[in-house]
């Protein structure tokens, strides 16, 4: 029998499940739109969903008990390398665009030594960029989705946005100070590689071809059928209107999300290379990937 992910339904053999976890964000929404409404089914696999914001998802992978499959801050793969391979598909980069400082007033780059930045998460890749930039920069620890309501409300001088602030953080009255993926860019040439997905080594080669060939099914059926899979998405959009969401979705599902491509690989090496380097990871990174 073909380990190719098809539509058919599955057969009477035992059934194995797997356990998928991934942010509630219209970007991984769409990408998992085939696996999570069953558009795309394996022969005697099921796949179960939990969703959760991407910092807790980075805390839970350093206990392999948790999940399968599970998205991860690429910061967060040398504290799990251990028990987790990446994945091949399902990634999200930024092709000269990504996690940005915002504030409520123009602040010079030179400002951002001396005032504390909200950040998402000590594990984000986001978190991790902005120590590769400055070291110096002091940060403190808020929800990703209140870092913006936190400034607008005077709590903090700037903070770090991730998600869907990227794009609504001028209508919410903010100012750009930096986008790091255009400062990774214009640093290094290549795309700042975001959040990936890991999956279990203890698993096997066996089932980690058939999971990332479902994965790599799920996110082609979604570019496929882009209208259906963005109505589906459109209901973790947090406050964006559906030509937004369409932007954000453009943004981090694409072709680079059924596989990185050299350079993409290239990319996630090279920034947990420099973090640890830096003495910002104290875990020398091992990168492997499963395809």
């Amino acid at each position: 029998m073909s380990n190719k992910p098809s539509a058919e339904v599955a057969s009477t053999q035992p059934v194995i499940d797997i356990s998928i976890a991934h942010s509630p964000d219209s970007d991984d929404a769409f990408m998992f739109y085939g696996l999570a409404t069953n558009k795309v089914r394996v022969p005697g696999y099921r796949f179960t969903h939990t969703l959760c914001d991407i910092e807790t998802l980075n805390q839970r992978a350093q206990n392999e008990a948790f999940y399968d499959v599970t998205a991860i801050s690429f910061h967060a793969y040398p504290y799990v390398q251990q028990n987790y391979a990446l994945m091949g598909c399902g990634g999200s980069v930024g092709e000269g665009y990504g996690p940005m400082v915002v504030a409520s007033k123009p602040l010079a780059l030179e400002d951002l030594k001396r005032i504390k930045v909200a950040v998402p998460g000590t594990l984000t890749t986001a978190y991790l960029a902005l120590k590769v930039f400055n070291p110096e920069i002091e940060t403190e620890t808020v929800p990703f989705d209140q870092i913006i309501p936190a400034i607008q409300a005077g709590k903090y001088d700037a903070g770090l946005i991730i998600h869907e602030g990227q794009l609504t953080y001028a209508a919410s009255g903010l100012k750009k100070i930096i986008d790091l993926g255009v400062w990774w860019r214009e640093t290094t040439g290549l795309v700042l590689p975001l959040g990936g997905n890991a999956i279990r080594r203890s698993l096997g080669a066996a089932k980690h071809k058939i999971i990332s060939d479902a994965l790599r099914a799920s996110i082609q059926h979604a570019l496929d059928h882009r209208e259906q899979a963005l109505e589906y998405a459109m209901q973790f959009a947090r406050d964006l209107d559906t030509s937004l969401a369409n932007r954000f979705v453009s943004m981090y599902v694409n072709e680079r999300t059924l596989d990185y491509g050299p350079d993409g690989r290239e990319a996630i090496r090279k920034l947990l290379e420099l973090g640890h380097e830096r003495g910002i990871i104290p875990i020398a990174p091992q990168v492997d990937f499963v395809d």
